[in-house]
């Protein structure tokens, strides 16, 4: 029997569930997320392998989905010292790279940055030659001086000759071993954004490795052998080595996850999905099963990327939202929160702090903590409170639809114990078994994926000839991230004309597979 773990870092809890072969659940956990993250991973890993009591030779994936990276960046710790290098001059030198990023984070990032001569035209055409020499000379500058390159060339979406000649130079001179990040792998067109993904992307190298190789350690701590894997944030799975060079990929998998669990619970895969933590309510839509994907530049600890993102509301309410009193009768609720404090500090655990999970107990709407605690709180104030708080859920539900019609909305989350059965502009609401945990079942049950978003000149190609060469690439993208070849299919495909830069199409493809079960076992050396 093959069983497997999944490991969801919320920013209140830490779940993990032990599955079988055929995707039951066996045993579930949830653990506060602690402060430095991996100590809150290793215990509900722990906790889940001894509530099982599986026999630990026969667990043999691994999936995780984590925060590490995405704290990283916004407490600005732990990240590489890296360097910059856009290939695009003389044309790019009007704006310096790591425009849009804040001083903060420019002064760590910014300190060793080039721009080179070369890039490309939106058709392909070069806008001048390569100058190899200045990338020599680089090379040789950086050595012993950074532990991660990021590189960046204009319109290396439709071109990405210069970024690979470029990383050839780099390895030549620096070794193999140095990481190189390149643009074209990791954004869309839009230099600025493109840009500043990619130096995001070279500057957690590190953060990635060192989750990485702490989780298999714990594992083998465990004498659990598995295949460990990372959750994306499109709602699929990447091998570690995959994680390592495409770090940034895993910020927002934590919602991601919870989608797709979702999704797999409660058997749609088209559906509003309402996920309810400790801190705060998070919207996300399934389309054909997985997250539909944000089209707005996102900011990721305030640097504006265009890297894909899922396409999430995310509102302050949850299970541990303070909900505020004042002595004519008005009330706020949040948008703060005590999170995984909730058992120590809710007032109907004893606490000080009255919660939105102190009304619903207080209104017999849940049966937690110590109901007599929270009797003595005036019955219609908390109808009021109730009533705002399923308002705001409702509101930010209403946001997310794309028409007026009723849609099917899934319940997931701990926190989600706060919403009623009904709500207003839904078709129906299903709060599936286990729906507690559907982050870490999301992220055990995910698929391997792959995905390309290039502009491609249809003058070397015709249309039929250039989907195809993007779907393979794919293809191609989702077998190397680990996926049985038998088992990928194309499960998104997005053919946009360019009219305003000539004959040319930005085409978008994603594929996902099944994982691959005859490999080795992975780990780092």
């Amino acid at each position: 029997m093959n069983y497997r773990i999944g490991i969801d870092v919320g920013g209140t809890h830490t779940d993990a569930v032990l599955l079988d072969a055929d995707y039951r659940v066996l045993a579930q956990t949830k653990t506060s997320t602690t402060s430095d993250v991996s100590s809150g991973i290793y215990a509900a890993m722990r906790e889940v392998i001894a509530q099982s009591g599986v026999p630990r030779d026969q667990i043999t994936y691994a999936m995780l989905g984590t925060t590490h990276c995405t704290n990283a960046i916004v407490e600005r710790k732990r990240l590489n010292n890296i360097a910059v290098i856009r290939i695009g001059a003389p044309a790019t030198m009007a704006i310096k790279p790591l425009v849009g990023v804040p001083d903060d984070l420019r002064k760590l990032l910014g300190q060793h940055v080039y721009i080179v001569r070369g890039g490309h035209e939106f058709d392909g055409r070069e806008l001048t030659r390569l100058d190899e020499k200045e990338l020599y000379r680089i090379a040789e500058e950086l050595k012993g001086k950074v532990n991660s390159i990021a590189i960046a060339s204009v319109f290396s979406p439709v071109s990405k000759d210069h970024e690979l000649r470029a990383a050839e130079i780099l390895r030549e001179v620096l070794g193999n071993e140095i990481p190189l990040s390149l643009s074209y792998e990791i954004g869309s067109v839009g230099l600025l954004e493109r840009e500043n993904a990619t130096i995001l992307n070279a500057a957690i190298v590190n953060v990635a490795k060192t989750t990485a190789y702490g989780f298999i350690e714990a594992l083998k701590a465990e004498q659990v052998n598995a295949r460990v894997f990372f959750g994306q944030n499109d709602g699929t799975l990447m091998s570690i080595e995959y994680a390592v060079k495409y770090p940034i990929l895993t910020i927002g998998c934590g919602p991601t996850n919870s989608i797709r669990g979702a999704s797999y619970l409660s058997g749609l895969a088209n559906a509003l999905v309402v996920d309810v933590g400790g801190t705060t309510t998070d919207i996300g839509v399934l389309v054909n099963s997985f997250p539909r994907e944000s089209s707005l530049a996102v900011e990721i600890g305030g640097a504006r990327t265009n890297f894909r993102m899922p396409d999430l509301i995310s509102i302050g309410l949850g299970g541990g939202t303070i909900v505020r009193i004042q002595d004519d009768g008005s009330f706020t609720i949040g948008p703060d929160s005590v999170g995984y404090q909730l058992p120590e500090k809710g007032l109907a655990f004893g606490g000080d702090t009255m919660t939105t999970t102190d009304v619903i107990i207080a209104l017999g709407k849940a049966d937690l903590g110590d109901a007599s605690l929270v009797a003595h709180l005036d019955r219609q104030l908390l109808e009021n409170v109730y009533n705002r708080l399923v308002e705001m859920a409702e509101e930010a539900i209403d946001k997310m639809k794309t028409s007026a019609e009723p849609v099917p909305i899934i319940l997931v989350g701990g926190g989600s114990i706060l919403l009623p059965d009904e709500l207003q502009g839904a078709l129906t609401v299903i709060r599936p078994e286990n729906f507690g945990v559907a982050n870490a079942i999301g992220a055990a049950i995910a698929q391997i994926s792959g995905q390309i978003d290039r502009v491609f000149s249809l003058d070397e190609m015709d249309r039929e000839k250039t989907v195809e060469a993007a779907k393979r690439m794919a293809i191609d993208e989702a077998i190397a991230a680990g996926a049985e070849e038998s088992t990928v299919e194309i499960v998104e495909f997005e053919d946009i004309p360019l009219s305003y830069l000539g004959n040319a199409t930005r085409i978008r493809v994603k594929a996902a597979g099944t994982l691959k079960a005859s490999a080795e076992v992975t780990n780092l050396v």
